[in-house]
């Protein structure tokens, strides 16, 4: 695990329409569409202020990205937090890996910062469509679901984590 920076913005991008161009192959188009995100103006720009932040955090198996998380501020189409909290703006992982655990061990990374800020809340949000994969994927990294919400016409899901000290 190490902090990223401007320098893997491509990275990042190629990781994001790996995980879209996957999708697509399944059908669930719903979650990011079908263009990639590395012809994407906006997506450029948000992940290059991600990564000029110091919020990028990048998973590598032998070299290659595996995955990245972003953390930092809630969203603000989400319902503020009652708590300090920190915030999972990004995680996704590379299907050339899939099975090995990345997309946990980049959770793990948020906890571990989530502490060192010392803030005992993590949220997450994340598309809630088709048969909410997705949602029941953080379920089983230990965050419940709470709120449910629209940006447009894409459902969303707002999860929560409480951590415990230490």
């Amino acid at each position: 695990m190490a902090a990223g920076g401007p320098e893997d913005i491509d990275a990042v991008l190629a990781l994001l329409d790996g995980a879209t161009a996957w999708l697509v192959s399944l059908g669930r188009t719903g979650q990011w569409g079908t263009e990639p995100h590395s012809t994407n103006p906006r997506r450029i720009a948000q992940v290059a202020a991600w990564a000029g932040a110091g919020r990028l955090h990048l998973a590598r198996i032998d070299g290659q990205a595996a995955g990245a998380l972003v953390v930092g501020d809630a969203m603000p189409y989400v319902p503020p937090a009652t708590e300090p909290e920190l915030y999972v703006n990004l995680l996704v992982t590379s299907r050339a890996f899939a099975g090995r655990g990345v997309g946990a061990r980049l959770l793990d990374r948020a906890r571990e910062i989530a502490r060192e800020r010392g803030v005992r809340q993590l949220r997450v949000d994340c598309y809630r469509g088709d048969d909410r994969a997705l949602v029941r994927y953080y379920e089983s990294q230990g965050f419940t679901a709470t709120d449910t919400f629209a940006v447009g016409e894409w459902p969303g899901q707002l999860l929560v984590e409480r951590l415990r000290s230490g």
